[in-house]
This record gives C-alpha cells, structure tokens and sequence, in this order.
C-alpha cells in the first residue's frame, strides 16, 4: 500500500501512516521538517506514480472563508485571482487518478467547487486541546470515527460579545479568535494537522483501504 500525503512539510500525516506501517511520502514546495520519506517539488507531477491513497491539504489561504472577504475589497482583484488559481490546483488534486482520496481545508471556497464536504470535524473530538473545524473531502474513504469518549471538553466561559456560556480550548481567546499573533509562520502553524487527528486517519484508512485492496486482488 502506497501513500501520497500532498502539500505537507511538517511530516505530520506521513509518520502516522509510516507508523501504522505503509509505504508513505509526503510532497511539498518545501523541504520536510521532519526526517523521513519526502518529495519536494510540485505534488501535481507525482500523482501518476502508482499512489493507492492520496490526503491532501491545498493551502487554504485563498479558499477559506475567513479570507475571501478581502477579494472584494479595494485592490482585491490580485486575491481574487490567488483564489481561482487555488482552487483549480485543490481540483486537480481531488480528480487525480488515486482511488482512494481525501482532501482536507477549511470551511470556504472548496464547498462550491467540489460540493458538501463529506465531514466535518474538531481537534477536541479526537482528545486534543484546540478548536478548529476542519471539512474532508472523501473518495472511496469512509468518514473517520469519532468516539465521543475523546471528547476534550474546553474551559467554559462568557463569551464578551454574545453574553452566552460557551466552551473555549487553549488555542482560543473568550471571544473565540485564534491566540497565534502575526508572524511569518502564523500560516503554517494554524494549517498543522493535529497528531491525534494524523493518528486517526492512518489507523482508520489504512485498514479501510488494505481491505479494499485485498477484496480487489
């Protein structure tokens, strides 16, 4: 079993999937930050080379909907360009010839050009301490288990602009924005999968696809 975790440099996703015990690369502009099985280069030029799965994680910096409101401001009509070309890339990705896929972003742009994400899901479901809900997008993979036993429960506390009650995790302020301040980094590091959220996809969609696979032989 081959996989092809695309548009990661953290390493993240491919040493839970080296863990479970399948051949697994990451691909990336960059170099990996972690040892291990790497390509770098462009991702869409590694597609045809024999890959069973393939997760993928396109920037979601143009196709998140916390971004695309600064297409339409003054002097967006450059972002709003970014934003095409980010989606056809997350496209080419999605209808590469893999036959089990998985593509990973942020509530935006991908909801339109693919359609429903087929889950969505929360660090805290899977025992971390963060609040970041994250769609997938899922070909020929089931939809990950969520055991609510997992569930990490967050701080409660008053939200300042509603009034209400609500749960906060420790990557959060009380009004629910992320703690990360601007740096040149802030990007990559609000993009990282979560280990408990890496472990989960490997152990899950390693044993859906060697099933698969072995049914096919």
């Amino acid at each position: 079993m081959r996989v092809l975790v695309a548009c990661e440099c953290t390493g993240a996703v491919r040493d839970a999937f080296l863990t479970a015990g399948v051949d697994a690369w990451s691909c990336d502009l960059k170099p990996t930050e972690t040892p291990g099985p790497h390509i770098q280069g462009d991702a869409l030029k590694v597609l045809r080379w024999g890959w069973d799965l393939m997760v993928c994680h396109p920037e979601c910096r143009y196709l998140s909907s916390s971004g695309l409101h600064w297409n339409t401001r003054p002097g967006g009509e450059g972002r709003a360009l970014k934003t095409e070309a980010a989606v056809a890339f997350a496209l080419a990705l999605w209808r590469a010839p893999i036959p089990f896929i998985a593509l990973e972003n942020p509530v935006g742009r991908l909801g339109t050009a693919i359609g429903p994400a087929s889950q969505s899901i929360q660090p805290y479901e899977f025992g971390e301490d963060a609040s970041k809900r994250t769609c997938l997008w899922l070909k020929g993979l089931p939809r990950l288990a969520v055991d609510p036993a997992r569930r990490l429960a967050g701080r409660t506390v008053t939200d300042p602009r509603s009034g209400k009650s609500v749960e906060r995790w420790s990557n959060q302020t009380d009004s629910g924005q992320n703690r990360l301040g601007p740096s040149e980094t802030r990007s990559a590091d609000r993009a990282a999968t979560y280990p408990a959220i890496a472990a989960a996809m490997a152990r899950q969609w390693t044993a859906a696809v060697s099933s698969q696979l072995a049914l096919a032989a």
